[in-house]
């Protein structure tokens, strides 16, 4: 089945010409505020009817996403496990992500049949959409885990500064005060390293890898900044590589000090994500920071791509020989696939259920 497209003509003798159809909340620059939902679908909601149940769930919040407050955006997928549940069919890469070494998930902390991101300029903003989304899907979901989370920005080191938002256009901070999202793709480059091509019923989707990461923040502020450099291989105050340049500059990878030595050292994080070790492929990452309590702050971590395999060979690679691993802790994770956009003749899951 092929996905209803809009077309735009280009005049004569040219021909239709597709025009995506996208969710929000992907492209774009990132609003202060996300909260992400993640749901099961109740023990009976399953086959014909389950699908029939979902189906009308998702025209529901097609219309309510419509009529959404100006200035937020609802982002949906499903989970690996959906599909076979309803007896749809899906993407092949949606498949659950693999366990990464020397990580220890926690039962409930992540994985969901259904993912709901809502981003939004305050809390409130966010809270309230995701009440509305909840109330249409009762009696078809239940809960499984949420997430709140902030961009934040300031002077490093400041501790008040990371409640602030980030000047416009500026790269936010995580936790730990490096600025986070420097290196995305961007607008041509996503429509070949994020969006799914067409024809067929999943064009104009993506998928969405989520982390809930733990950050030992006190542990790493404790340490000189030129060692926190070395971990993270960008420059704290301005976010630019060790080897030189400005922020949104590549790392050099063979770049070298007048001792020999790699001035990008072989365990910081820049080095190990570095794309030109998966052929140049790219993530959009769009991250944000979470304050649970103070036990738990961090990032979650939110990244949309093609394949989703790229995460998976990015991540292995880290986990082994990453220098950030001793200030991290992974203990949640999910992958869904972001379903196509909806129109007014095409409600969400349309092209999919």
């Amino acid at each position: 089945m092929r996905p209803a497209r809009r077309e735009r003509e280009h005049g004569s003798g040219h021909g239709a010409v597709p025009e995506p159809v996208r969710q929000g909340g992907v492209a774009g620059q990132r609003q202060p505020s996300v909260l992400f939902l993640s749901y099961d679908l109740h023990a009976n909601t399953r086959g014909a009817p389950g699908r029939d149940a979902v189906r009308r769930l998702l025209a529901r919040w097609s219309e309510l996403i419509a009529g959404r407050a100006r200035g937020t955006t609802v982002t949906v997928g499903i989970g690996p496990t959906l599909p076979p549940r309803l007896g749809i069919g899906a993407p092949d890469a949606l498949r659950e992500l693999p366990a990464f070494p020397g990580e220890r998930p926690e039962p409930g902390a992540g994985g969901g049949e259904i993912g709901v991101q809502i981003c939004g300029p305050g809390p409130r903003a966010c809270e309230a959409l995701a009440g509305m989304l909840a109330g249409a899907g009762a009696g078809v979901l239940r809960p499984r885990w949420r997430q709140a989370g902030f961009l934040a920005s300031g002077r490093p080191g400041a501790r008040a500064g990371f409640l602030a938002p980030p000047e416009a256009g500026g790269t936010p901070r995580d936790l730990f005060g490096f600025k986070n999202g420097t290196a995305n793709p961007g607008p041509q480059e996503c429509e070949h390293w994020v969006w799914l091509p067409g024809p067929g019923p999943y064009a104009d989707g993506t998928f969405l890898v989520v982390r809930r990461i733990r950050l030992r923040v006190e542990e790493f502020g404790r340490l000189p900044v030129a060692r926190q450099e070395q971990i993270i291989g960008r420059r704290k105050q301005e976010g630019e590589p060790l080897a030189g340049g400005s922020e949104h500059d590549a790392g050099d990878l063979d770049a070298r000090a007048p001792d020999g030595g790699y001035l990008l050292p072989a365990d910081a994080h820049l080095r190990l994500a570095d794309p030109r070790l998966d052929g140049g492929a790219r993530m959009l990452r769009r991250g944000y920071s979470y304050e649970n309590n103070a036990a738990d702050r961090g990032t979650l971590f939110l990244a949309y791509m093609r394949d989703p395999l790229l995460f998976v060979r990015a991540r292995q690679r880290m986990a082994s020989g990453d220098a950030l691993n001793a200030y991290t802790q992974p203990y949640g994770s999910a992958l869904f696939y972001v379903l196509p956009g909806s129109r007014p003749d095409r409600p969400l899951g349309s092209t999919v259920l």
